[in-house]
């Protein structure tokens, strides 16, 4: 008897806040929706929904995930009910 296949659990839906200027990439909205576990699939499903902001990702952005800012750091878990922002890439000195 064969089993059914598998099929892997949805992802969660996580709200991203986008700061200033990259609203505009996304006609204005203040807060988003995507399906995402992590830093990277954050990104990806941003610039996939909402090509304008691809420019903006490709330049450079930082993820602040409960306060804590991240840059590039690709497989930093993001939970359901966490407070995410994106925001143009902010660079220290």
């Amino acid at each position: 008897m064969a089993s059914a296949p598998v099929t892997p659990p949805d992802k969660p839906r996580i709200k991203v806040r986008l700061w200033g200027s990259l609203r505009a990439a996304t006609g204005g909205k203040e807060e988003v929706e995507v399906e995402a576990t992590n830093f990277k699939q954050v990104i990806d499903a941003l610039a996939r929904d909402y090509p304008a902001l691809r420019p903006q990702i490709e330049r450079g952005v930082s993820l602040a995930i409960d306060g804590v800012i991240y840059k590039e750091s690709w497989f930093t878990p993001i939970n359901p009910d966490s407070e995410v922002v994106l925001m143009p890439l902010m660079v220290g000195g």
